[in-house]
C-alpha cells in the first residue's frame, strides 16, 4: 500500500532528525531541536547580538572566502527614500504562498521569502515559482529553532548551511540572499557566517503580529501605525492558517500605493540602517 502524505513527512522528519544528530555529534552540539516540533515565535521589537543578551560573542565560522556581503543586520531598501520592503516567512507552504504570490502579482511588488529547509525540500515547485516572479530568496534555518542563539555555534552553522542548501536546491540553483534568523535569535557567529556565504543578515522594522492572528484590521493597522519605525515589514506565508495575513497583505499594499510609496528588495551590500 502506497503511504500517505502524513507517513512521508513523518519519515522525512525522522531522517532529518538522525542527520541532525550525527552533524550535532560530530560538532559537540549538546543540544539539538526536534526537527517536528511546531514552528516557535519568539518575535522581539529589536534584533540583538550583545553577548550580554544571549549572543555568542564567538569566532566566526568559516565560509567562502572573500566574500563581501557585511554582516550587519540590514534593514534598509535597496530603493532608498521612502520605499518599503516586504518580507514573507515561514513557507513555502502549498496552501498559502501561492494566495501570497498572487496579491504580490496583483500590485506588481517583489518580496523576500524567508524560508524554510525542509519545507523549501518539500515543495521545490513553489520555491520556483517564487524565483520565477522575481522575488529573492532568504534562510530561515532548518528547525525554526528561536533559542538558537544560546546555543553554540556549530549547531548554528548546521541549521544555517543546511538550509541554505535545501533552498538553492529546490530553486534548482537559484542564490539565497538572505539569512533571518528565528526571531531575531542572531549572534555575532551566525552573521558571520552569513556573510561569509553570501547571504546578508536580514532583520525587520515592523513586526505585522499576523503569525497571532489578531485580525486583519489590527495587522493593517500595526503597519500603519508603525510604518515610521523604518521600512521592512514581516508577514508569514507558513505555520498555520494565514486567511488573515493574506487579506492583511492586500490591504496593506493598496495603502501603500494610495501612499505612492514604491517598494524595494534589502540592502545585500549597503549600510544597514
Amino acid at each position: 500500500m502506497a503511504r500517505t502524505r502524513t507517513q512521508g513527512t513523518k519519515a522525512r522528519i525522522a531522517v532529518a532528525g538522525a542527520v541532525a544528530a550525527v552533524a550535532a555529534t560530530a560538532w559537540g552540539v549538546t543540544a539539538v531541536v526536534d526537527p517536528g516540533h511546531e514552528i516557535n515565535h519568539r518575535h522581539v521589537s529589536r534584533q540583538t547580538d550583545d553577548p550580554a543578551q544571549g549572543g555568542d560573542g564567538g569566532p566566526q565560522a568559516p565560509g567562502k572566502p572573500g566574500g563581501k556581503v557585511p554582516d550587519g543586520i540590514a534593514h534598509a531598501s535597496e530603493s532608498g527614500g521612502d520605499a518599503v520592503n516586504i518580507t514573507i516567512d515561514d513557507g513555502p507552504d502549498p496552501q498559502w504562498t501561492p494566495k501570497v504570490l498572487e496579491v504580490l502579482e496583483k500590485y506588481e511588488v517583489k518580496a523576500v521569502f524567508c524560508m524554510i529547509g525542509p519545507q523549501a525540500e518539500d515543495h521545490p515547485d513553489l520555491v520556483k515559482k517564487v524565483v520565477a516572479g522575481g522575488h529573492r530568496l532568504c534562510d530561515h534555518t532548518t528547525d525554526h529553532d528561536t533559542g538558537m542563539d544560546k546555543k553554540p555555534l556549530a549547531y548554528q552553522q548546521q541549521q544555517i548551511l543546511r538550509a541554505k542548501k535545501q533552498i538553492e536546491d529546490a530553486a534548482g540553483g537559484a542564490k539565497v540572499d538572505y539569512y533571518r534568523a528565528p526571531g531575531g535569535a542572531f549572534t555575532p557567529g551566525s552573521r558571520a557566517l552569513a556573510a561569509a556565504n553570501g547571504m546578508r543578515p536580514l532583520g525587520w522594522n515592523i513586526d505585522t503580529k499576523d503569525f497571532s492572528k489578531p485580525g486583519v484590521a489590527a495587522i493593517v493597522g500595526t503597519v500603519k501605525a508603525e510604518i515610521g519605525n523604518g521600512p521592512t515589514v514581516l508577514f508569514h506565508d507558513g505555520g498555520g492558517d494565514r486567511t488573515q495575513s493574506v487579506a492583511a497583505l492586500d490591504q496593506v499594499l493598496a495603502w501603500l500605493k494610495e501612499q505612492g510609496r514604491p517598494t524595494g528588495f534589502p540592502v545585500v551590500t549597503g549600510p544597514s540602517a
